[in-house]
């Protein structure tokens, strides 16, 4: 692709064709030019002469989105100045009687780009990229998807784009099992606002020959919005419907408690806090020893430890959520310790003693939020970057883990102790907005208030185990001191 056309493509636009996976999924937007964009990868792939060339069959769900398809690649080979057939209208056999309304342009280099109006129901004896445009809006994206992925065999590419229909389609099904791990495909996601961001108004107004402003583009926002009505959060930032309520039913999480000790630390007298911090930390080393010693001195020396961190101070709970990995990739807590009312300088003290302790320690994720950034930061100062991950909780952070943690409890890969509490802050996750999340709303238990601790501590254990498995560990021993700047002082 040359620079001048290179130009013509927005950011997110080129971020998309840059990504060459084999398999690449899409959840978008409607209306911001990235099926425009495809035709013109299209347009060179199937011009492309020799082995890096391949035919190009596009499917949609209906004529006008293929006619509007076809027509764009048509008018992306003129630019590009490509010698090509005109645009004919063909029967794509698919083993009935009658085939396929198809449309067809052929290029110079042997290859072609054939698109579909409906489903075929055999693509196996083709061969090249399959893009299916507004997947969830197919007759049949399972069957279709399987044929799709026999191409692969010998070197083809199957793409696929769509906004959503549905919180049960099959298409929002498939992006759940990416984000879960379950399926080894690309995913990207590009609401209105990103698109926004990447300059859509702005490339609108110089088409249409208007005057860009920030105040011109918020109406035309607001106006979208407003035209879409209920189905805004769908059509336009990639919201599922009916997306809403309990994101993990009680039976499945029971399936996969067991005889895991649930430890709570409170504080020894109220005064706790005032301490000397010799006394303080005295009375905390014997905690340990009595504790949690026999725990952690039982751990296998051969397995990878990872450990996730909720914090709480003085309203919820702080979590610390251990666990070893074991051969069959089951992640096994040796206990799950909760903190009520710690100060945080114990806090410090007991995370350290844990994860001194952790055999072939492999990372920690924390919740770097407001108090909870002092713990997060000591933490990676004292085991390193690669080692410790200071997590700030956002919506996009609730969009890419939890699916790892419901799938760990759907495949029964992820022990969890047995424990009302824990049932409790496990239930409490809720899909709002087509995310799951711990919702505003707090509960109790005997010893004070609770939201959702246990489950976003780990949470951010299996945050840790996807960021830092594969880290080496921080050698600071290994840095020499000239390579650090001491002002000048006398060393």
């Amino acid at each position: 692709m040359n620079l001048e056309l290179k130009d013509v493509l927005l950011p997110y636009q080129k971020k998309w064709l840059e990504d060459k996976s084999r398999v690449k999924i899409i959840e978008k937007s409607r209306r911001i030019g990235l099926t425009w964009a495809q035709a013109l990868d299209d347009v060179i792939q199937a011009a492309t002469s020799g082995r890096d060339g391949m035919d190009v069959l596009y499917i949609s769900f209906n004529q006008e989105m293929t006619r509007e398809y076809i027509d764009a690649c048509a008018e992306w080979a003129k630019k590009l100045q490509l010698v090509t057939s005109t645009v004919n209208e063909d029967v794509f056999r698919d083993g009935s009687e009658r085939g396929i309304k198809a449309f067809r342009i052929d290029f110079a280099s042997g290859r072609k780009i054939v698109a579909l109006s409906s489903r075929p129901s055999n693509l196996r004896g083709k061969q090249g990229r399959v893009i299916i445009d507004e997947a969830a809006f197919v007759d049949d994206l399972p069957e279709l998807l399987k044929a799709a992925l026999a191409l692969l065999m010998w070197g083809g590419q199957v793409i696929v784009i769509s906004t959503h229909n549905g919180a049960e389609n099959t298409f929002n099904e498939i992006i759940q099992d990416v984000r879960a791990g379950n399926l080894p495909y690309s995913l990207h996601r590009i609401t209105l606002d990103d698109a926004l961001a990447g300059g859509l108004f702005r490339r609108i107004c110089q088409v249409t020959k208007k005057e860009w402003t920030p105040e011109a583009e918020k109406s035309w926002r607001d106006d979208l919005i407003k035209t879409y009505g209920e189905g805004a959060d769908e059509e336009l930032f990639c919201i599922p419907n009916r997306s809403t309520g309990a994101y993990l039913s009680a039976s499945l999480i029971e399936a996969c408690m067991d005889d895991i000790p649930v430890i709570t630390w409170t504080e020894p007298e109220p005064d706790f806090v005032d301490w000397r911090l010799d006394v303080a930390e005295t009375w905390t080393r014997c905690w340990i020893a009595e504790k949690l010693n026999p725990y952690l001195d039982s751990l296998s020396q051969d397995l990878a430890h990872f450990c996730g961190v909720d914090f709480g101070r003085s309203g919820d709970l702080s979590v610390f959520w251990p666990v070893a990995e074991e051969k069959d990739l089951t992640l096994s807590p040796p206990f799950v310790l909760q903190l009520r009312n710690c100060p945080h300088r114990t806090q410090q003290q007991i995370l350290f003693a844990i994860i001194d302790k952790l055999p072939r320690f492999s990372g920690v994720s924390l919740d770097a939020r407001g108090n909870g950034s002092a713990l997060a930061e000591a933490c990676r100062q004292e085991f390193g970057p690669s080692l410790v991950r200071e997590v700030m909780i956002s919506e996009s952070w609730y969009r890419e883990t939890m699916p790892l943690l419901k799938a760990g409890i759907e495949d029964k890969t992820l022990r969890l102790p047995r424990d009302a509490d824990i049932l409790s802050d496990f239930r409490s996750l809720r899909v709002v907005k087509g995310v799951a999340r711990i919702p505003e709303q707090r509960t109790k238990d005997r010893t004070g208030g609770r939201h959702g601790d246990s489950a976003i501590a780990c949470a951010m254990m299996i945050d840790a185990r996807k960021e830092l498995a594969a880290n080496e560990p921080w050698d600071y021993a290994g840095i020499p001191l000239d390579k650090f700047d001491f002002m000048g002082w006398d060393i």
